[in-house]
């Protein structure tokens, strides 16, 4: 699921998946941090599921993917659309 918080500036664009699906560590790895692993890797929440804040420009478009342990990527749909392997969406 992606969430979607609009502010005067930007969009922050909330990427949540559940806590045990895929097992370990997931971070989301997109054109928004030039696809470098590690830099935004999926949190606990209260609610039981995992997720991350990204801050992006209002009314840009971006390609991502998760990573998960094992140099496991994968795309779920959590994407507005698809770019080959990648979901796309719009902030």
């Amino acid at each position: 699921m992606v969430e979607r918080t609009r502010r005067k500036d930007r969009t922050e664009v909330t990427f949540v998946l559940p806590a045990d699906v895929p097992p370990g560590s997931v971070g989301v790895v997109g054109d928004f941090n030039d696809w470098r692993p590690g830099v935004h890797t999926l949190t606990p929440r209260k609610d039981g599921n995992r997720a991350v804040t990204v801050a992006l420009p209002s009314a840009s478009a971006h390609s991502f993917r998760y990573l998960a342990a094992g140099d496991y990527w994968f795309s779920v749909g959590t994407a507005e659309a698809q770019d080959g392997a990648d979901g796309r969406l719009h902030a």
